[in-house]
């Protein structure tokens, strides 16, 4: 199971990523709160933003609903990689990343930040699906 983060979902809705994504890969995906929020706000109305919601929301959630552990556990990354010297620019990705490494997942991404995250935690990442 990978948790996806909104950078790659971004890349397969304007269709920049997937080719080699099948319809196998998409039930090994995973969301949580932040990463659908960020996803369904960006989204256009039109019939096919309506058909991917709705598949979209079948996903499987993480940490649903999140608990006050994991903003701790975000606020956490956020302070300790100030302190090492690698600014995070989106408490959000903290948020994520707080939820990958709680729940034992690995992050797909396409946002610096999840790398910055992962140099002093134990955020795993995951390499595009083959």
């Amino acid at each position: 199971m990978i948790l996806v983060d909104t950078s790659i979902w971004i890349k397969m809705l304007n269709g920049k990523l997937g080719k080699n994504i099948s319809e196998q890969h998409l039930f090994n995906f995973m969301t949580c709160g932040p990463v659908t929020q960020e996803v369904l706000q960006g989204l256009r109305p039109t019939p096919r933003a309506d058909a991917f919601r709705d598949a979209f929301l079948a996903l499987p959630v993480l940490s649903d609903p999140l608990p006050k552990s994991l903003f701790l556990a975000a606020s956490d990354i956020y302070r300790v990689g100030r302190v090492k010297g690698r600014m995070i620019r989106s408490s959000a990705d903290c948020l994520i990343a707080a939820i990958a490494i709680e729940n034992g997942v690995p992050v797909w991404h396409r946002d610096r930040d999840f790398d910055a995250i992962a140099s002093f935690t134990s955020l795993r990442i995951a390499q595009q699906p083959r």
